[in-house]
């Protein structure tokens, strides 16, 4: 007991030598002059009852003078604004107060507040969420009123404001931002009585942008966003500058003034739309009546839908005589209907008349009927996406062959006057170079393959001529052939627009052959053509369903002359593969059409009877030939659709460069004798793209 109280003087005796502290009643007097800074958080733990950790960096002297007794409340606030004072700061965390350097203050644990801000100078966090106004847009307002080592942030997901600063600085900070966040003016609605919405706010749009173009408005809180609702033919007007919306609302009443006329002619001009059939949509729209559609091409194109009729003679050409004929277009057809009447019972008159060459709409009509007619018009003419389609077209073909045979032959005793044995084996066709008489009559005639033979000298053959005497011809060959074949025809058009591509040769065939004899006694034949598309075919029509999926209706055809058949005296035979069919598919997504899966195996033997039956032996009295062939065709479609022009832009590029790299790729070497020939070259695709 008596060391703590030494303890206790001695302590006392040191605060009393660096100042003094005077209690009357709960009122103390504070008297620390040039006194250490630590000895004065030490003497206020002692008054307050708190626990300080101080930091070894915290050092120098301060200066607390009161002329008045202060209260023992008071005392902890005035340290705190003493140390601020100083560059330093007090976080407290779990009942211990710490004591360090203003910068790390925030670094440190500090207590995170809700609503409710307490006064002081110790470090605490404050979140804010905010209702109405931009988290990020009061950052810069915020950030000069907050101590530059301290922070403010703005998480925008949950537009929320978190801010570390001095108690009593975020009291200010509170009532700054319950002002700023505040809702804003309400968008003002202006209904039209006589005037189209979509034309009055066009006319706002441009004057907008001309004040935009001088720097009039170049202040976010002089913008005006104009929106037209036309259902209700009203525009709404939005913006944070409440004068700028009211001299709008005065303009837009004094365009909203009836002209007096019963019809007033109206100029449309459209943007996507084709202005014949639209005119001819909104007649029946507005009539009640129904106009037949246009008869579209079938997906899947005649037998005879290219070829044209021609006819070779030696006559003259009027021996052969052929006719055409065309219907003219008649009124039904949207296409071509120009003139629109409206002038049905209830529909108030008028008439919509199109001006292709402008691609315009010019609609004579009462105020009412335009004003309903031009809502439904920007409705129509809206831009409309484009389907890019992709087809992959992969054909692998893999045939393996192999033959072996021996043939015997003796014809020693052709020249002889007396009766000798002749004969032999022969397996192979005439000319084919596998037949060993006509090996024996032209030995350049030999087949492919490895062939051995045995020639006994040479033969006169009456009536033939001098052949080989080939005693014996073995034959063997194997083959291989494999063919791998991508073809990737593309195709761009609109949705719902049928698109088609054609790549190939256009060839004749023939149909008939007649005989025509006049009026001479000669004959003069000649025979008429048809000429057929052969080659790759692709025939699509796109619709793009609302939930992003794509309709395709498609016709595929692969098809090839047989090159075996060019001499058939009834002409060539083609090749055919097509597809016809409707699927669903999403954007972007890889289908399969249909395909070909084949696998042909044959085997031929011919032998001499008893002795090809031989077990081996029978091989020098055979010959045996042995054929696989293995087709797999597979037909693949990608469609994407195009709504922006970064998507063209994706694209054109990426075939653009391909194509251009390729053409790098075939320019002539340089020689020394030939002249340097430049073969041409695709420009850049950007013009800032260096040569």
């Amino acid at each position: 007991m008596i060391r703590q109280k030494i303890i206790f003087a001695v302590l006392f005796l040191f605060i009393f030598l660096s100042g003094s502290i005077q209690a009357e009643d709960e009122n103390i007097t504070l008297n620390f002059v040039n006194s250490d800074i630590v000895s004065v958080i030490k003497a206020v733990g002692l008054i307050t009852g708190k626990n300080f950790l101080i930091d070894p960096r915290v050092k120098g002297t301060v200066n607390i003078v009161s002329s008045r007794p202060v209260s023992r409340a008071m005392v902890y606030p005035i340290l705190l604004s003493a140390l601020r004072l100083q560059g330093y700061a007090a976080v407290e965390s779990n009942g211990v107060t710490k004591i360090m350097p203003e910068a790390d203050a925030k670094l440190n644990f500090s207590k995170t507040l809700g609503p409710t801000v307490p006064s002081g100078g110790e470090i605490v966090t404050q979140v804010y969420v905010l209702k109405h106004q931009s988290a990020a847009q009061l950052i810069p307002v915020l950030r000069p009123l907050i101590s530059p080592n301290n922070t403010i942030a703005a998480y925008p997901d949950s537009n929320t404001l978190v801010i570390t600063d001095y108690a009593d600085n975020l009291k200010r900070i509170d009532h700054i931002i319950d002002a700023i966040d505040q809702p804003g003016d309400d968008a003002v609605i202006v209904p039209l009585q006589h005037a189209s919405a979509l034309d009055v706010a066009r006319i706002i749009h441009k004057m907008t942008e001309n004040s935009s173009a001088s720097g009039a408005t170049s202040e976010p809180s002089q913008h005006v966003s104009v929106v037209v609702d036309a259902r209700t033919n009203s525009l709404i007007l939005d913006s944070s500058n409440a004068a700028r919306v009211a001299m709008f609302r005065r303009l837009i009443e004094k365009l909203d003034v009836s002209t007096g006329e019963t019809d007033n002619i109206h100029v449309v001009y459209l943007k996507n739309a084709d202005a014949a059939k639209l005119a001819q949509t909104l007649s029946d729209v507005i009539t009640g009546q129904t106009t037949a559609p246009a008869p579209t091409a079938p997906m899947k194109p005649p037998a005879n839908s290219s070829a044209t009729s021609s006819s070779t003679s030696s006559s003259s050409p009027a021996s052969s005589t052929s006719s055409t004929s065309s219907s003219a277009p008649t009124s039904s057809s949207p296409a071509l209907q120009q003139t629109a009447s409206l002038s049905q019972p209830g529909s108030g008159g008028g008439m919509i008349q199109a001006d292709i060459a402008t691609n315009s709409l010019i609609i004579t009509a009462p105020e009412a009927v335009y004003n309903n007619l031009r809502a439904v018009i920007e409705k129509l003419d809206e831009r409309r996406a484009q389907i890019f389609i992709e087809a992959l077209i992969v054909e692998v073909d893999a045939t393996k062959a192999a033959s072996f045979g021996v043939q015997w032959q003796n014809l020693a005793g052709v020249n002889g006057n007396s009766p000798k044995l002749i004969g032999g084996t022969n397996f192979g066709a005439q000319g084919s170079g596998s037949n060993i008489i006509g090996v024996a009559s032209n030995i350049s005639s030999v087949g492919q393959g490895l062939n051995i033979g045995i020639v006994n000298g040479q033969i006169n053959i009456p009536g033939i001529g001098t052949v080989l005497n080939l005693g014996v011809l073995a034959q063997a060959l194997e083959t291989e052939e494999n063919a791998n074949i991508l073809s990737t025809p593309n195709l761009l058009t609109l949705d719902n627009e049928q698109a088609k591509i054609v790549v190939g040769q256009n060839i004749p065939l023939v149909t008939g052959s007649y005989a025509q004899t006049g009026l001479t006694t000669s004959v003069t034949p000649f025979q008429t053509y048809d000429r057929k598309d052969v080659g790759l075919t692709l025939q699509i029509k796109p619709q793009i369903s609302q939930g992003g999926s794509i309709q395709l209706q498609i016709y595929q055809e692969v098809s090839s002359v047989d090159a075996t058949t060019l001499n058939n005296p009834s002409g060539p035979t083609t090749n055919l593969r097509s597809i016809d069919s409707t699927v669903l598919v999403d954007n972007g997504q890889i289908i399969v059409l249909g395909g070909l899966m084949q696998n042909a195996v044959s085997e031929n033997v011919s032998k001499v009877p008893v002795l090809g039956d031989i077990p081996y032996l029978g091989n020098l009295f055979s010959y045996k030939s042995r054929t696989r062939t293995k087709t797999d065709l597979m037909v693949f479609l990608r469609p994407y659709v195009l709504h922006s022009k970064s998507d063209y832009a994706g694209i054109t590029s990426d075939r653009y460069n391909y194509i251009s790299g390729v053409q790098l790729k075939t320019q002539m070497a340089k020689d020394a004798v030939m002249p340097d020939i430049k073969a041409p070259l695709l420009p850049p695709l950007h013009p800032s793209q260096p040569k």
